[in-house]
């Protein structure tokens, strides 16, 4: 075989060494080529207006083979300036003619390009690499995090939104809302005590149950809620002195409305909205009991005679106090006026409400007993059919399912009777449902930056992926010059650098 055809492999790694270890490279070419750069930025500052030019100065380290590009490129522009003997008076082309013969001198331009080609393809060309794959994954993870941060959101609304409808309100506006729903709570309870007839056949139940286990000494079961069954959600002035009161005096309800509302000095009003006027502040009139021309009570002719005593006495002894209309109450009741806490209903007073709360859990207690009895024929010590009434299975569920009806309805009053009753419940309520508004607002606001930074992540990989096309082809073309370079010396042997670009 022809020794011209027989390839030189050279591992890229060894290329360098390889160069000094043939005589190629001086092993001191480092040294020399301070100088040569010196001459390549001095010629560089005086350069023709060319596109060529331009594209070969920009964004590329200027090798030997670029100053030979710009050789070809000057014998156009300075074509000019070449004399009779074939030279250039030009001195760009005397600058860079210098530049190649410093280059050529010990082959430092070989030396220089093999340092180029290692540095790129060890070092250069992964760095790119790494960093649109670095780049490329934090897109793929604020993408992520976009779409968790959205998840979280749309579940801490839906919570938000659940606890709304749980209250019957938007969310709009918390407090302002929950002070309208108080609006709704008489009618509420109203219906709830209505509801309780229907427990009734269960009461009677317990009572005979009870009566006949105990016999004589039965207490009265359930009182209060059996109160509440036959006499509806009266107020607990009725319930404790046995009549219903004259007058009804609730203790007012105030509640802060949000911060948007406090500049306006809006309170909740239970009553007329239209206040005392006391007149002028700034002028007070003194009051005048003299004669004076301004309009007077008249008394009448009080003083115009002696003073007359009446004596109702006698007249009211004979009238019987049913027909004179007049109702005397015991000492303490305020003369039949509801105020406080007896002004409240039954269901509302918070605690009467507990004691009907508890009452209702005592005969549901009860009816699951007998319904588990009735079921399961376990229980034979207490005859129903000779002192009890007897009762079906079904029957026993139908009582059961309406003692557990009442009890989830008054249960689902709980937050309005506390909004009502508790303004620091009310501000602990708002505050927490405005927590979840600010961690949905957060989170929005979180998945707003994360898609701000998926974007910047994939510009970035964007723009370096054109850089690392051209510092590869940039890359494969050094590596061929330099195999052409090398095989010349060699009488055109092919010379292949393993482990170069090819294998990038």
């Amino acid at each position: 075989m022809d020794e011209s055809h027989i390839p030189i492999d050279i591992n890229i790694g060894k290329l360098q060494d390889w160069l000094v270890s043939r005589r190629h490279v001086n092993k001191e070419w480092q040294k020399n080529i301070i100088a040569v750069r010196e001459k390549i930025n001095n010629a560089i500052q005086d350069m023709p207006v060319h596109q060529d030019i331009a594209a070969l100065l920009s964004g590329s380290y200027i090798n030997y083979f670029h100053c030979l590009k710009i050789i070809e490129i000057l014998k156009e522009t300075e074509a000019d300036t070449k004399n009779l003997f074939g030279r250039y008076g030009s001195q760009r082309m005397k600058d860079w003619q210098d530049v190649v013969k410093c280059y050529e001198k010990e082959n430092l331009y070989l030396g220089e390009a093999a340092q180029m080609l290692v540095r790129n393809i060890n070092y250069e060309i992964p760095s790119l690499k790494k960093q649109i794959a670095k780049e490329e994954q934090l897109q793929v993870e604020y993408e992520k995090k976009n779409t968790d941060y959205l998840k979280n959101e749309a579940s801490m609304k839906s919570e938000f939104l659940g606890q709304c409808r749980q209250l019957g309100i938007q969310g709009d506006h918390i407090k302002r809302e929950l002070v309208e729903r108080l609006k709704e709570l008489p009618g509420i309870y109203e219906d709830i005590g209505n509801s309780l007839k229907l427990i009734q056949p269960g009461i009677d139940l317990y009572s005979a149950f009870t009566k006949y286990v105990l016999r004589d000494k039965a207490p009265e079961v359930l009182p209060l809620l059996q109160f509440v069954v036959h006499h509806g959600n009266v107020t607990v002035y009725e319930w404790s002195y046995g009549e219903p009161p004259l007058s009804v005096e609730p203790d007012p309800v105030h509640i802060e409305l949000d911060d948007e509302d406090k500049g306006s000095g809006d309170k909740i009003d239970f009553g007329d909205s239209n206040e005392i006027d006391f007149g002028a502040v700034d002028a007070p009139a003194d009051i005048d009991f003299g004669d004076g021309d301004a309009a007077q009570i008249d008394w009448g002719n009080i003083d115009s005679g002696p003073a007359i005593e009446l004596d109702l006495s006698a007249e009211i002894a004979s009238v019987p106090l049913e027909e004179s209309g007049i109702v005397v109450e015991a000492a303490g009741v305020a003369g039949g006026a509801a105020r406080g806490r007896d002004a409240l209903t039954l269901l509302d007073n918070p605690l009467t409400r507990s004691q009907i709360i508890d009452q209702l859990v005592e005969l549901e207690s009860f009816l699951k007993m007998r319904l588990y009895e009735t079921s399961t024929g376990a229980e034979q010590g207490f005859s129903l059919a000779q002192e009890l009434p007897t009762e079906s299975a079904d029957a026993l569920a139908g009582m059961l399912a309406g003692a557990q009806a009442s009890a989830a309805r008054l249960a689902a009053t709980a937050h309005l009777h506390n909004v009502k009753h508790s303004p620091r419940y009310v501000d602990m309520l708002t505050e927490q449902l405005q927590q979840k508004l600010a961690v949905c607002a957060k989170l929005a606001g979180l998945a707003a930056r994360a898609t701000l930074q998926a974007r910047a992540a994939a510009a970035r990989a964007h723009d370096a992926r054109p850089e690392l096309a051209a510092l590869t082809e940039r890359t494969r073309r050094l590596q061929a010059e330099i195999e052409s370079d090398i095989s010349k010396k060699y009488k055109g042997r092919p010379v292949n650098i393993i482990g170069g670009v090819k294998f990038l």
